[in-house]
């Protein structure tokens, strides 16, 4: 059985996940954010107050992860964990009026971003490409 590694779709998504993310990691450099922080920062302001289950669920992140980069976050002051009334155990994460400021400085940089990485693919294209990765996430699902 012959098996290329140039012809494999998962070691050719990873390459360009690692790619992007390094190009990503260089542009949010000077805010002091990382993509990993980006995409919590960016989700919470797309749903605010979800609690760490939710948003780690999300941003397909485990929960120790999410918890260091929740903590991250609050040291900057980008976000806050308030008490739910309903179970002091559990917390909905906030985004601060700073967090959303930052956002709205990072955006033109994250729609540069997907600009540049979309060069010279057509409309079409790239919604071929979404739906042909939505069913390769379904496919390793089962």
């Amino acid at each position: 059985m012959s098996f290329a590694m140039n012809e494999s779709i998962g070691f050719t998504v990873y390459r360009t996940a690692i790619k992007l993310r390094a190009e990503m990691l260089r542009r949010l450099k000077p805010f002091g954010l990382t993509p990993d922080l980006w995409s919590v920062l960016g989700c919470l302001a797309e749903q605010d107050g979800i609690s760490q289950r939710e948003l780690a669920e999300r941003t397909f992140k485990d929960n120790p992860t999410t918890t260091r980069i929740l903590d991250k976050l609050m040291d900057m002051d980008l976000i806050r964990r308030d008490a739910r009334n309903t179970d002091r155990r559990t917390f909905s994460i906030v985004i601060t009026d700073r967090g959303r400021e930052l956002r709205e400085q990072i955006l033109p940089i994250a729609t540069k971003m997907n600009e540049d990485a979309g060069r010279g693919i057509s409309a079409d294209n790239k919604t071929r490409l979404f739906s042909l990765l939505n069913q390769i996430q379904k496919n390793v699902e089962g």
